[in-house]
């Protein structure tokens, strides 16, 4: 390495850089002549050059199979993963859960399902230690924080966290209601929320709470209620620390000190912050007592459910009313 240095003539047109560009190159040259030393004397084998390297990847990419469908041509580099895909043609689930019956093409879907029975999260969110079944729900959920809406309607341009709100979205443009209430006429656009809905008229509430027996309509209902004996309220509200079980529960709860009233009376000008709370205020106009007890009839549900605890107390008592 010096013998080639001193021979190295630099000028003001050859700046001193070029001599460290040659220390440089000359001793990565070395240090790659001891690489090749040490791995021949280790192995017993000459190590490959980088353009040997690259020639040898390439003819692994090239000698590649790729596995065709002939249902619907999509190509798959592994045949176990053909065969997996097949079953989306066929129907085929061979894959049963022994807890509730129901069937699946492939088995990391039944692994997946299984945590319905289980309780298993593994997939915890690192900003607010919410866990959920399935990574793919993680991942939606991680937009909240990060108020990423990757999903856009090209009709009005309204952005959407997830793509099953963008879906429900569309229909307010093409105005698609296609279940319908034969009790009210009250139209949806999924079957789901028809069967919500009903529960309205059957007042069936299949979802119990196993420590109060508390009853409930909708399983939503039922998770934020038994917050109450867990006592998780991760939600803290940073002007008067106030905790809360929902995000929702905080949105409403921080009206307060923003002094935000959405919802306006139709009728006077009279604004309130919830529309349950209005919707009661416009009852004192149009009448209407949806709370019906016996012959009496009642415009507040608080007014209601005071004639049902003071009926049933009597009742207890032996007294005739």
């Amino acid at each position: 390495m010096s013998t080639s240095l001193c021979f190295l003539r630099v000028t003001k047109n050859e700046p001193f850089l070029l001599l460290f560009a040659v220390l440089i190159e000359e001793n990565e040259n070395e240090e790659l002549s001891e690489v090749k030393e040490k791995t021949h004397i280790k192995t017993g084998k000459k190590p490959f050059s980088s353009s040997q390297i690259k020639q040898k990847d390439l003819k692994k990419r090239r000698a590649k199979k790729y596995f065709t469908c002939t249902q619907c041509g999509k190509s798959l580099s592994h045949n176990t993963s053909l065969e997996r895909h097949i079953k989306v043609h066929t129907g085929e689930k061979p894959f049963t859960c022994d807890q509730c019956g129901k069937s699946f093409a492939l088995k990391g879907l039944l692994i997946v399902h299984m945590r319905v029975h289980t309780g298993e999260k593994p997939f915890t969110c690192d900003q607010c230690g919410k866990s959920f079944a399935q990574s793919s729900n993680l991942k939606i959920h991680i937009n909240i924080h990060t108020g990423e809406k990757l999903f856009t309607c090209d009709q009005c341009g309204k952005s959407f966290a997830q793509l099953a709100h963008l879906n429900a979205h569309i229909n307010v443009h093409t105005r698609e209601k296609l279940y319908a209430c034969d009790q009210c006429d009250k139209v949806f656009l999924r079957s789901s929320h028809l069967k919500q809905h009903l529960r309205v008229h059957t007042k069936e509430k299949p979802h119990s709470c196993y420590l109060c027996g508390k009853s409930f309509s909708r399983l939503q209902h039922l998770k934020v209620h038994q917050k109450i004996h867990t006592a998780v309220r991760q939600y803290m509200c940073f002007e008067c620390e106030k905790a809360f079980t929902s995000v929702s529960s905080l949105k409403l709860h921080k009206k307060i000190h923003t002094g935000e009233k959405p919802f306006k009376c139709s009728h006077c000008d009279k604004r309130f912050s919830r529309l349950g709370n209005l919707k009661t205020h416009e009852r004192i106009y149009t009448g209407e007592k949806p709370y019906i007890f016996s012959t009496q009839s009642y415009k507040k549900h608080s007014q209601f459910n005071c004639e049902i605890q003071i009926n049933s107390m009597m009742e207890r008592r032996g007294c005739n009313t």
